[in-house]
């Protein structure tokens, strides 16, 4: 899903016009980019927390020439799903459990049994 399609989405749900929800919706996350790039974080119960996250300076290498090189430190932002929203992807992405299936009599043959040899 797109942006577009989001924007769709919330509006058919709440009724609001899709400029309304545009607005909503530029407004939500130009306050969370805000509020994470100034160090805090943003916790919505049930669906997820963002927050800022430091990295430390650290040695790699490059992967085309192999060379040794520094990385240095960042500070990145992160997202934590909540239980609820994690719940709820698990529940829809379990496998369904395969119907059962029926059953059917088998038939049984009506030849008789062979005859035993008599011992003489």
């Amino acid at each position: 899903m797109n942006k577009a399609e989001l924007i769709n989405s919330i509006s058919e749900k709440t009724g609001h016009t899709q400029v309304d929800t545009i607005k909503t919706l530029d407004a939500l996350l130009e306050t969370i980019e805000a509020t994470v790039a100034g160090g805090d974080k943003v916790q919505l119960v049930g669906f997820g927390t963002f927050e800022p996250q430091h990295r430390a300076a650290r040695s790699g290498r490059n992967p085309q020439t192999g060379e040794p090189m520094e990385i240095a430190e960042a500070t990145l932002p992160k997202f934590t799903p909540g239980k609820l929203f994690k719940d709820k992807v698990v529940d829809a992405h379990k496998p369904k459990p395969k119907p059962k299936a029926t059953t059917t009599a088998k038939t049984k043959t009506t030849e008789k049994p062979k005859a035993k040899p008599k011992k003489v």
